[in-house]
């Protein structure tokens, strides 16, 4: 059979490599295609005891996980082999490559049952079921056999700080950023520097310029949310993913990449809503491929669509198109002439642009979905937003919600909707925060234990898992809680432990270290203001009473905020 030949290739390379002391690393490109031959070609046999598919089926394939979670492992990687570990992995002991065995001080490996491909299905099926179950196993430091990788997995948030302060040339960050820009955006940057590039970027969206972004994110959201004056004032119904994402989005785009024309008219505001409502139709096409598209896993179909939705997306990104724009952000600026500095064409930067828009806007729209969700789903949580609005926006320097501006300073004064947002956040957000050992090193963790970690080793921390989702950290850690993060006087509580020992991290769904989402704040304010746009302008209201929280889309994991398997129905009328 093909896709066992090429497996057997596979294991034989990699076992006559290391039987001569040589530690080969192969791309990332190259695991993806074979994982895709094999998982497409593999034929199970079938037996009354087996609870595999049935002669004849292929083991993975449409619909189900992809072959392999490269957010993961996107870059390269080498490792050692260590003797069987449990009795499933019986029949794959040829793999031992020679005798090869874990060396002193490295963390426990698990090689899974299923020869060169480890984990791979079930790290790809739902990497939080199949984390926490290699924690219960080996605690909360392991290395995992995925699609012929080694992943080194570190769960113990008291030890995050070793990992995400640790220098760039020792632990570095620089090659997943290129996988994600060539395998899912057809970028390809010359010199790229993910590191020089944030220090441009980090004016316009942290220091000078953030509140000329606030302002002209709540001018786009009232724009976008508000509509014209003919918009029907009776109940309309829509999904509330549509509506959370839609809305932000939109804003978004015309905020970092400029509207109509300056000062705005009515006639400007109605081109801006359906330029940036094409603009979010050919995003969000794109975006509901985007794990596909990271795995490698796409049907022809799906190809088609990706492919067409890109083109569009450029075509709308271009920098012709975007040149006859006003009032464009001065992160756009600086941005698109960091590209032309570089000689980046044209074509390129359409492509560049179109990464920018899911970085930057991608994660904000699902944020609002989940916060809005779990607050109509808890009347307490609700009603106490809600006070709190009417309480702020009654304040003199802030007469209510119609003016064209919401302060950045009436912003930070919501402790509620603050711990509200983080709340949902911490249920959430699951980002895979990763690392590449560039050299050999120890990693030292908060308890003593010290770890060996070797050149080409990936290093991949899990959030969602510990701290977010650890009861030890946050009772009924499934349970939405408004004010969990918030102390009886109404302050912001920041006082949370593990092992007795008072946590740094105790929530990070905008990452960490070196690495932290720099347009932390702007997200924050651009999620508040859509909240509040909302809940004071309009009733809001679940489509039937009896409506569940959706499971998650399990294909998101490592991409951030996750998303729902499906959309939940709302209606919302204008409030008289």
């Amino acid at each position: 059979m093909q896709g066992s030949s090429t497996l057997a290739k596979a294991i034989g390379n990699r076992s006559s490599a290391q039987m001569s002391g040589v530690r080969t690393v192969q791309p990332i490109a190259y695991v993806l295609t074979v994982c895709d031959s094999v998982l497409n070609q593999l034929r199970w046999p079938r037996s009354d005891q087996e609870a595999g598919p049935a002669t004849g089926e292929t083991l993975v394939h449409s619909g189900q996980t992809g072959v392999l979670r490269p957010l993961a492992d996107p870059a390269n990687l080498g490792y050692r082999e260590e003797p069987v570990l449990h009795p499933s992995f019986a029949f794959t002991s040829g793999a031992k490559c020679g005798g090869f065995s874990r060396r002193p001080g490295e963390p426990p490996l698990d090689l899974g049952s299923i020869p060169w491909l480890g984990h791979a299905l079930e790290f790809g099926k739902d990497a939080a079921s199949f984390l926490s179950r290699m924690k219960e196993r080996h605690g909360d430091i392991f290395t995992v056999l995925v699609g012929g990788r080694y992943v080194t997995v570190l769960l113990d948030p008291h030890s995050y700080d070793a990992v995400v302060w640790e220098p760039r040339t020792r632990l570095d960050f620089h090659a997943y950023a290129v996988f994600l820009m060539e395998r899912i955006f057809d970028v390809q940057l010359p010199h790229y520097n993910p590191s020089d590039e944030k220090a441009r970027m980090k004016p316009t969206l942290l220091h000078r310029d953030l509140q000329a972004l606030t302002e002209a994110m709540y001018t786009n959201l009232r724009t976008v949310l508000l509509g014209g004056p003919g918009e029907a004032d009776g109940w309309r119904e829509t999904g509330l993913l549509e509506l959370s994402y839609g809305c932000l989005l939109r804003a978004g785009y015309l905020t970092l990449y400029g509207v109509e024309a300056m000062p705005q008219t009515a006639r400007s505001q109605a081109q801006d809503r359906a330029h940036s409502a094409d603009v979010f139709q050919a995003f969000r096409q794109l975006d509901l491929l985007l794990p596909k598209l990271a795995r490698g896993s796409l049907s022809v179909g799906d190809k088609d669509q990706a492919r067409s939705a890109k083109g569009r997306l450029w075509k709308l990104l271009s920098p012709a198109r975007l040149a006859l724009r006003a009032h464009r952000s001065s992160w756009l600026e600086s941005y698109l002439g960091h590209l032309e500095e570089m000689g980046v064409s044209e074509e390129m930067q359409a492509r560049t642009l179109v990464l920018q828009l899911w970085a930057t806007q991608g994660n904000m729209g699902p944020a609002a979905f989940w916060l809005l969700l779990f607050l109509l789903k808890n009347p307490e949580a609700l009603a106490a937003v809600r006070g709190e609005l009417e309480h702020v926006l009654a304040r003199p320097e802030q007469p209510g919600v119609q003016t064209a501006t919401l302060s950045q300073k009436v912003l930070d004064s919501m402790p509620v909707l603050d711990s509200a947002l983080n709340e949902s956040l911490r249920l959430t957000a699951a980002p895979f925060i990763t690392r590449e050992v560039l050299a050999d090193m120890a990693l030292p963790l908060a308890d003593g234990r010290e770890f060996s970690l070797r050149q080409g080793d990936r290093l991949l921390l899990f959030p969602f898992l510990s701290p977010q989702r650890d009861p030890e950290i946050h009772t009924d850690p499934e349970v939405f809680k408004y004010n969990r993060f918030l102390n009886p006087d109404g302050s912001e509580k920041k006082e949370f432990y593990k092992d007795g020992k008072r946590l740094k991290n105790y929530n990070m769904p905008w990452g960490a270290g070196h690495n932290q989402c720099l347009g932390k704040s702007y997200a924050v304010y651009s999620i508040k203001q859509f909240v509040v746009l909302l809940l004071t302008h309009f009733d809001l209201e679940l489509g039937s009473a009896d409506t569940e929280i959706p499971e998650f889309d399990l294909g998101r994991f490592g991409f951030g905020l996750l998303q729902p398997g499906q959309d939940v129905s709302v209606r919302y009328r204008t409030r008289q």
